[in-house]
């Protein structure tokens, strides 16, 4: 995985999570339950794919190297962590809780940047700058 390789996944997840926030903030938005759970679940679907993505990539690039094992079962429950932060977002959008949705989506983005810092962290080569 090269530099610009994590910086694209990167981008598409804060390009998806802008949407999110713009959706959490839209008052219309949350009169209607059913179309921002839908939103909300696709929106997370994408960054959750995005993340496995640039993970599995790492990995590759890791081989079988002395840390590949311990790094994979630590990217998976990275994941698994961003899966359930994703389902309480969706469950704050259902029940049309604006509060809850923000404070749900503030604990789902901050998962995703440690994601991005471990996955950047993890891949070979010069550190990357931001």
């Amino acid at each position: 995985m090269t530099p610009s390789d994590t910086r694209s996944h990167d981008a598409h997840c804060a390009s998806h999570l802008a949407r999110l926030w713009m959706l959490a903030d839209d008052e219309a938005s949350a009169a209607v339950p059913d179309v921002l759970t839908q939103q909300v679940t696709r929106i997370t679907g994408m960054i959750l794919t995005e993340a496995e993505s640039a993970g599995r990539a790492v990995m590759i690039t890791m081989a079988e190297g002395p840390r590949a094992a311990a790094a994979e079962r630590f990217l998976a429950a990275r994941l698994a962590r961003m899966a359930s932060a994703a389902q309480d977002v969706t469950a704050a959008a259902r029940r049309g809780d604006a509060a809850a949705l923000r404070r749900q989506l503030r604990w789902f983005d901050t998962l995703t940047s440690a994601m991005w810092a471990v996955l950047t962290a993890l891949r070979p080569g010069p550190p990357v700058s931001h």
